[in-house]
């Protein structure tokens, strides 16, 4: 007998089972393709295989019929157009900057080069030209010496250009005349040259046989004279040359003194260097002077004892010490 279905005891449930992953087929291992061996006999190298890549490809650009692609309006053309304008307005200028640089640098370098044409022209012509030769000679500041002398000895360098005057043979030229102390030339273009002279001026006289001679502060004669000259004083060394050490310190006594104490002198005398004495002019007032050194400070003194002694009293003023000077009669 068939038992009721509804009637069988309940079967247990079994639990639900998780599904099975698919189980991958194993990936085939790179496999190497043997080359062909060459004839030599050497074994080929082998080249992997490369793994397929198993991303996915790029979706393909979607591709536009031409007849389908969008054209510019009219505002885009304007605006194209007005672009390919500045474009060229700005080549334009751009190629006008750079040949207006380029002028103005040629422009610079022929201007420099024209100047240094022209300096050396006017060197040149300086130099060689007959248009600036010597023709003229002047002299001036001489008292003793004939000008017309120094001319004739400097015109030999007549017709010379300027720049070309020698100026060494003039100096030996000149040195013919013992009262030229010193000379400065000066060029007057076109064609003149005027020699400055300084003259030595005689700072005493010196008796000699025949006369005296004036002599400079070098010992130079200036002129010489039959009798003595009024207002030059008589310089007695005792037969000593103007070389020597009493002359050069007599010399610079006199020139120590003021112009207006100088004019008393009659004579100075000295034997050394350290016994310089004066004799003034009216009654034979002598002075005591000592060695040349201080001769500033002794000038001085002896002024202001000029000043406070009668000038007709004879006797002697001592000023060898320039800080206590006496004045003693006779």
């Amino acid at each position: 007998m068939k038992r009721p279905e509804g009637f069988d005891p309940p079967k247990p449930q079994q639990p639900a089972r998780a599904p099975k992953a698919r189980a991958q087929p194993p990936r085939p291992e790179p496999r190497s393709v043997p080359e062909p061996q060459p004839k030599s006999g050497k074994k080929p190298a082998v080249v992997p295989l490369q793994r397929r890549s198993t991303a996915p490809a790029p979706a393909a650009a979607p591709r536009v019929s031409p007849s389908r692609a969008p054209r510019p309006d009219a505002a885009a053309k304007s605006e194209l157009r007005r672009a390919a304008r500045e474009r060229r307005r700005y080549e334009r200028a751009e190629v006008r900057r750079f040949t207006r640089r380029a002028r103005n640098r040629r422009v610079a370098i022929a201007a420099v080069v024209g100047l240094l044409v022209t300096m050396a022209l006017l060197v040149v012509t300086a130099v060689y030209s007959p248009i600036l030769a010597l023709r003229t000679v002047t002299v001036d500041g001489t008292s003793r010496i004939d000008p017309a002398e120094i001319v004739a000895a400097a015109d030999d360098q007549l017709g010379t250009p300027l720049a070309l005057i020698d100026y060494d043979r003039m100096t030996r030229d000149l040195s013919v005349f013992p009262l030229i102390r010193s000379y400065v030339t000066e060029i007057v273009p076109p064609d003149t040259l005027i020699i400055h002279v300084t003259e030595r001026q005689p700072v005493g006289s010196i008796a000699t046989a025949t006369g005296f001679d004036l002599v400079d502060p070098a010992g130079i004669v200036v002129q010489q004279s039959a009798e003595r000259l009024p207002g030059v004083p008589v310089i007695n060394v005792g037969g000593a040359p103007t070389s020597g050490p009493a002359f050069a310190a007599v010399v610079e006594v006199l020139l120590a003194l003021p112009p207006e104490l100088l004019a008393q002198v009659d004579t100075a005398n000295a034997t050394t260097k350290d016994d310089v004495s004066l004799v003034l002019t009216g009654v034979g007032q002598g002075v005591h002077w000592g060695s040349a050194a201080q001769s500033d400070k002794k000038a001085a003194l002896l002024a202001g004892l000029i000043a406070l002694t009668d000038p007709s009293s004879p006797g002697t003023f001592d000023v060898s010490a320039p800080g206590n000077g006496v004045f003693r009669p006779s």
